[in-house]
C-alpha cells in the first residue's frame, strides 16, 4: 500500500487568493496487476490550494512507494487523488495520469475535484 504517512504539507502563504499550482512527475511507475509488467506514466497535478500546499519532496517519496505495487490505471489515479484531497482539502484539484503505450494502446485517467 502507498505510504500516505510520507505526505506532508505547509501552510498556504497566500490563502486569501485563488492561484493554481501545477506539478508534473514524469517518472511514475507501478506494475500491471494482471501481467506483472511495469507501467510508466506522467502524473500531472493541478490544484488551487486552500489552507495547505503539498511539500514536493514528500510527494516524490510518496509516489515512489507505488513502484512495486500492482494497480490498474484507474485505481492508482483515484488512490493518489483521494490521498491528496484528504491531505490538502484543496479548493479544486485535477490529477491526470498519462500512461505510456502498451500493446498499441495509450491510457490516461483524470480525476476532477472541487469543493
Amino acid at each position: 500500500m502507498p505510504q500516505t504517512d510520507l505526505l506532508d504539507f505547509f501552510e498556504n502563504p497566500n490563502p486569501e487568493r485563488d492561484y493554481k499550482i501545477n506539478i508534473e512527475s514524469p517518472e511514475f511507475t507501478c506494475v500491471c496487476p494482471k501481467t506483472g509488467q511495469p507501467d510508466f506514466a506522467v502524473i500531472k497535478l493541478s490544484y488551487v490550494p486552500d489552507a495547505r500546499c503539498v511539500e514536493l519532496k514528500s510527494l516524490k517519496l510518496y509516489l515512489v512507494t507505488f513502484r512495486d505495487e500492482g494497480h490498474f490505471h484507474e485505481k492508482v489515479t483515484n488512490m493518489i487523488a483521494d490521498d491528496l484531497i484528504k491531505l490538502l482539502d484543496p479548493r479544486s484539484m485535477t490529477l491526470e495520469t498519462i500512461f505510456n503505450v502498451r500493446g498499441g494502446v495509450y491510457t490516461s485517467v483524470m480525476v476532477d475535484h472541487s469543493k
